[in-house]
C-alpha cells in the first residue's frame, strides 16, 4: 500500500450549537487540514497522485471555508455543527468524490485530519 499526505490551511470563524461553554460564542481558528490518500498501484510516473493535483482537489473546499463564518455556510448553517469532527468528515467527503472520478477508484482517501489549534485535532475515516 502507498500513502501520500498534503496539508492546507484556512482561517474561519464558528460557534457550536447545543454546547455550554466558551465555544458557544463566535470565535475563530487558524485551521490546518491533512488529507491522506491510499492506494495499491502507482501511476505511470511512479506516483500515487501528484501532490499538486491533491492540493488542487482540496482547494475548492479550503476556499469555500476560508475567511467565512462557517455557521453561515451549507451544510453547517442548519443542523450540522461546525465542530472539528464534522469539518474533518466534510473534507473527507468532498475530497473522496473528486478523487474517485479523477482516478477511477485507483486512489481513495484514507483519512482527513483537521487541526483546530496547534494541540487539538479530529480525524475522520471509513
Amino acid at each position: 500500500m502507498f500513502e501520500v499526505t498534503v496539508e492546507a490551511g484556512f482561517s474561519s470563524g464558528h460557534y457550536l450549537r447545543n454546547y455550554r461553554g466558551k465555544c458557544e460564542n463566535p470565535h475563530g481558528h487558524n485551521y490546518k487540514v491533512f488529507v491522506t490518500l491510499i492506494g495499491e498501484e502507482l501511476d505511470a510516473a511512479g506516483m500515487l497522485l501528484d501532490f499538486k493535483l491533491l492540493k488542487q482537489v482540496m482547494r475548492p473546499t479550503v476556499d469555500y471555508l476560508d475567511h467565512f463564518m462557517i455557521n453561515d455556510l451549507p451544510p453547517f448553517d442548519k443542523e450540522i455543527n461546525p465542530s472539528a469532527e464534522n469539518l474533518a468528515k466534510y473534507f473527507y467527503e468532498q475530497t473522496s468524490s473528486q478523487l474517485h472520478e479523477m482516478t477511477s477508484g485507483r486512489v481513495r482517501v484514507k483519512d482527513c485530519t483537521l487541526y483546530e489549534t496547534d494541540t487539538s485535532f479530529a480525524r475522520y475515516y471509513k
